[in-house]
């Protein structure tokens, strides 16, 4: 099982995380342990995932590499995504069984979400 998948971001960028993970993604932040706490970046759980945001002084966005998050009300995510200006590309055709689309977080990482075709 896995526990986590942390995604990179750059320092000073916690409310644009917030913004998105919480805001449009309607997941909930998680405390950071006060250990980590001070290394900045945040973490958030919901639908079954949790996403460490982490800080990276040369960041740079993860364009392939990305998390792919089963949710139930993909169609709605896609247009709450694409209202707020998200890129949503759809790829329904590429996994069979699948209904999928790929998006960007606040930072440019790339991000999957699915839910199994009708």
């Amino acid at each position: 099982m896995i526990h986590h998948v942390q995604l990179a971001c750059p320092r000073g960028s916690e409310d644009a995380s917030r913004t998105f993970y919480v805001g449009l993604l309607g997941m909930t932040e998680q405390p950071k342990p006060p250990a980590l706490a001070a290394r900045g970046g945040c973490w958030f759980t919901g639908y079954g995932a949790d996403l460490h945001l982490g800080v990276e002084d040369d960041f740079r966005p993860a364009r392939k590499a990305h998390p792919a998050l089963l949710r139930p009300d993909l169609d709605d995510l896609a247009a709450r995504l694409a209202a707020a200006g998200a890129p949503v590309t759809w790829g329904d055709d590429e996994l069979p069984g699948m209904r999928r689309f790929h998006t960007e977080d606040a930072h440019g990482n790339r991000l999957e979400f699915l839910a199994p075709s009708a």
